[in-house]
């Protein structure tokens, strides 16, 4: 075959890359614009009861009322730095306590168990502890957040690093590699995709403990509105927090499916 030839099948083939790519997020808009319409026709034509259900409409009220006082803002600006925090404390401890086992089979051994009762502990009932160790605060939120990420983020990372083929590790040792550029060169490497996964379900639970930190001991941040509203019998507010709340988790998501893209193509580059 040509090369002209080949450069057009593979030129045709990219294009019908990004039409695909192009009409799947046309149905996911098409998709929400629906959920979305339909909402307000069905509460409009009474079929949902606006004041248990809401509707896009007057959400949105609320959300322009709480923007011109201000508040929204700081809400979503408190609750934000108080997830982004927990995220990334959580995370990047949960990763350093993986390789500080892995790099100690003795204490890997040791904390297993533990590790694993930790895990499988509500995190929610840690709650007081932290409300009387830290104080009503964002010390207590923050803790609640790390809290609910670190330990899975170990057992992940942890197990993705003794999963790496053991072929390479008797390879690199008959060079005379040092256990520490072991695992510079080929462990870590070789676990940036479980790490990356780990990343993703961490965006999750991030939110889930600043939310119910948020629930038991702060007066700002999204988890405030939404418990605030469920006094006042005011679920339009609630409805709007739990919005945002998806909003800020997706641009998270989508910065960590990025961050995934363009490590892996590295990656795959060199």
């Amino acid at each position: 075959m040509e090369r002209g030839a080949t450069s057009e099948t593979h030129a045709a083939f990219l294009r019908k890359l990004r039409i695909r790519q192009l009409l799947v997020w046309l149905a996911r808009i098409s998709l929400l614009a629906g959920f979305i319409y339909s909402w307000e026709w069905l509460t409009g034509e009474g079929w949902l009861d606006p004041f248990l259900f809401s509707s896009p409409s007057l959400i949105l009220q609320q959300a322009m009322q709480l923007a011109v006082s201000g508040e929204l803002f700081y809400h979503i600006k408190t609750t934000a730095l108080e997830t982004i925090a927990g995220f990334l404390l959580g995370t990047a401890s949960g990763i350093s306590i993986a390789t500080l086992i892995w790099a100690s089979p003795f204490l890997s051994r040791v904390l297993d168990p533990y590790l694993v009762v930790l895990n499988s502990m509500p995190k929610v009932a840690l709650g007081p502890f932290f409300i009387v160790t830290m104080g009503a605060g964002f010390g207590s939120v923050l803790a609640m957040a790390i809290a609910i990420t670190i330990i899975i983020t170990a057992l992940v990372v942890h197990t993705s690093f003794q999963s790496v083929d053991n072929s390479y590790l008797i390879l690199a040792r008959s060079f005379g590699a040092t256990r520490w550029q072991i695992f510079r060169t080929i462990i870590f490497p070789a676990c940036i995709p479980d790490m990356i996964a780990a990343l993703k379900v961490n965006v999750g639970l991030s939110w889930v403990g600043v939310i119910v930190g948020e629930f038991l001991v702060s007066k700002a941040g999204l988890g405030y509105l939404i418990i605030y509203g469920f006094q006042v019998f005011n679920l339009n507010l609630v409805m709007l927090s739990l919005v945002i709340v998806a909003l800020i988790a997706t641009v998270m998501y989508q910065v960590i499916a990025w961050l995934e893209h363009r490590l892996l193509r590295h990656r795959y580059e060199t």
